[in-house]
């Protein structure tokens, strides 16, 4: 028994280690999902109640305390239809997993392969919808295409995307350092405020931002410009150089949230470190 005892009393001795590093990993990965969910403003509102609450609380102001007693559940349920998108979003990834999964993302020459495929689809005005996965499993919507699992080539990709072909309306997976599938069914955004001229292509990026962390590349047929769509918003004709840069930088480290400056509609801002070279680029939201 002696050297469970000693077994015991070590792990007495590392446990608050543990406890502690496992909730603050805990509270980063919940942060992180905040973030990417654009729900802050949820856990804001939370903040401020209880703050009012803590101030009645603590000057004996007994009428405010009352009321906000009286509120407080009306409040929460308030909260919970108007923040309804952004929880739906929480409450989709967290039930997909994979939150904790490494991320797959293609090597340098397959991205340069991509981006040639757009160049070459944009000037000959020819639409495209890529999009790149990241850690949020997305096998529903592979499954509503058909299955490729080839290699990333810049002619593959140009061909599928050929006018009137079977594919060519649909989206094209890129996971793992392959072409997973092609015409696929991507939901639409629920956003009211896209700009009209947008079609099926970009309001379908969209959708899939919002409901995933995916990084969708979008070409439009009826411009040739090339867009980003990540995290429910649109950077909208990029340059073949700002897309490659971009489409690094998220593939390699994550998009983080509040990187942009935004307000209701089309505005400008400036793209991240990523992209900062000094000029502004157009978002539409």
């Amino acid at each position: 028994m002696e050297w469970f005892q000693r077994l015991t009393s070590i792990y007495d001795i590392i446990r608050p280690v543990v406890d502690i590093a496992i909730l603050a990993f805990l509270l980063y990965k919940a942060y992180d999902l905040l973030v990417k969910t654009q729900a802050v403003q949820l856990v804001k509102g939370a903040g401020f109640l209880a703050l009012f609450y803590g101030i009645a609380y603590l000057f004996k102001l007994t009428t405010l305390q009352w009321l906000l007693t009286i509120l407080a559940p009306g409040l929460f349920i308030a909260i919970a239809i108007v923040f309804q998108p952004e929880l739906r979003k929480i409450f989709i990834r967290l039930g997909q997993g994979e939150l904790f999964r490494p991320d797959s993302k293609p090597r340098i020459g397959q991205l340069e392969a991509v981006i040639t495929a757009a160049e070459i689809l944009s000037q000959e005005r020819r639409g495209a919808l890529v999009v790149f996965p990241r850690r949020i499993n997305i096998k529903s919507i592979i499954e509503t295409g058909t299955r490729i699992n080839g290699e990333i080539s810049s002619s593959l990709i140009v061909a599928i995307f050929e006018f009137d072909g079977p594919l060519h309306d649909g989206a094209m997976i890129i996971q793992n350092g392959r072409i997973t599938a092609a015409g696929c069914f991507l939901p639409l955004s629920e956003q009211q405020d896209i700009r009209k001229s947008f079609g099926t292509r970009h309001r379908a990026s969209l959708g899939m931002s919002e409901q995933s962390d995916a990084v969708i590349l979008v070409v439009s047929e009826e411009t040739g410009a090339i867009s980003l769509a990540v995290d429910g918003k649109l950077y909208y004709d990029l340059s073949p150089i700002e897309v490659q840069r971009k489409l690094k930088e998220l593939l390699d480290r994550g998009v983080r949230g509040g990187d942009s400056e935004q307000k209701t509609g089309s505005v400008e801002v400036a793209l991240d470190s990523a992209l900062d070279d000094g000029k502004d680029v157009f978002v539409e939201r």
